[in-house]
């Protein structure tokens, strides 16, 4: 039998020993990379059932789910008109507000500004492309009993009518928990403010001014207000935002870096604040919060505090715990629906 030459010997010892050094290298660059990013920022949503089903996402795709449900919420639609547009939108871009695609197509839900729905820059808006899509599906008669694929079809023309409905299970656990159907469901890991989560080099907004921004920007100017609160026209005519006050969107002076929403019946008619629920309040409140955690990344948050509970960003197991105290909520946080206690505390990184 011939041997193998101590040359040959000596290559494939240098070969294996190449390799390895490369595996070495490949770990200890990830490894670096987790150390400064504070661990891969992902998120998660679970059932609140007891099946426990749950979908892991990206903080990119958090702040766009979390911005298509806002939309629709501020427009009153129903929690299936969420799950259509959240499915839809996982299926033309992965979530994600992507500059390209098919011909023209654009942003979430690949719309064509040749097919009229809008200019290049507004279907590249999130909260644009997101209305522009609810626009068309509320005209889809008995769009809520229809089969979802079916639905998202009549708005979107696809030349692949049945993908829709692969993304139903992820869209519905996205929705319970955006629109706050389903409380402490949803977390993320990771630093906040790490990477901007739109995928761009641009360093992530931060601080409580940024916060309150992009509230309005996904909700419209009410979120800001007590549910139920009338707000001065006059003043949005003139492109003047209201002043922090402990009813609307109040910064907490003790740190300067907290903004606190209230989850309270406000200032309305009686016969309209009768009509708020304790069910509606805790809703509204695990909406803000899931929102708050959602755009973690994005604008640099750092915890988020509702009924009882509280999320930090960068903890080991990005779980909602207990607080040791209710008064960081309100409705759901004790059994209380009382009206003028509860808010959500939202905390911007240092």
């Amino acid at each position: 039998m011939l041997q193998p030459s101590p040359t040959r010997k000596r290559r494939g010892r240098l070969l294996r020993s190449g390799a390895a050094f490369a595996v070495l290298l490949a770990v200890a660059g990830y490894l670096a990379v987790q150390y400064v990013t504070g661990g891969a920022p992902g998120c998660k949503v679970v059932s609140d059932g007891d099946d426990r089903t749950s979908y892991e996402f990206t903080p990119e795709q958090a702040v766009n789910a979390a911005a298509i449900t806002a939309v629709g919420t501020a427009r009153d639609l129903p929690e299936r008109a969420v799950t259509i547009a959240l499915a839809t939108a996982l299926q033309e871009s992965s979530l994600r507000n992507i500059d390209y695609g098919d011909r023209d197509s654009l942003g979430l839900f690949q719309q064509r500004p040749s097919q009229g729905w809008g200019e290049p820059e507004e279907i590249m808006d999130p909260a644009y492309s997101a209305g522009m899509f609810y626009d068309h599906l509320v005209e889809v008669p008995g769009y809520t009993d229809l089969p979802l694929t079916d639905a998202a079809q009549r708005v979107q023309r696809s030349a692949f009518p049945d993908a829709y409905a692969k993304h139903e299970p992820d869209a519905a656990l996205l929705a319970a928990a955006l629109t706050g159907r389903s409380a402490a469901t949803l977390t993320c890991e990771g630093l906040p403010g790490t990477a901007p989560a739109d995928g761009t080099d641009e360093t992530p907004a931060k601080g409580p001014h940024a916060i309150r921004a992009a509230l309005v920007r996904d909700f419209g100017r009410d979120v800001l207000q007590p549910i139920g609160a009338v707000v001065d026209d006059g003043a949005a005519a003139r492109g003047a935002s209201p002043p922090p006050s402990p009813a609307t969107g109040a910064v907490d002076e003790s740190d300067g870096r907290t903004v606190t929403l209230p989850v309270t019946a406000g200032s309305a008619p009686d016969a309209d604040a009768e009509a708020v629920s304790g069910e509606d309040l805790e809703r509204r409140g695990w909406q803000l919060a899931h929102w708050a955690v959602a755009n973690a990344s994005s604008l640099r948050i750092e915890r988020v505090a509702y009924a009882g509970r509280e999320w930090t960003a960068g903890s080991t197991d990005s779980e909602w715990h207990p607080t040791g105290s209710g008064s960081s909520g309100g409705a759901g946080g004790d059994g209380g629906a009382e009206r003028g206690a509860g808010a959500v505390r939202i905390t911007s990184a240092r």
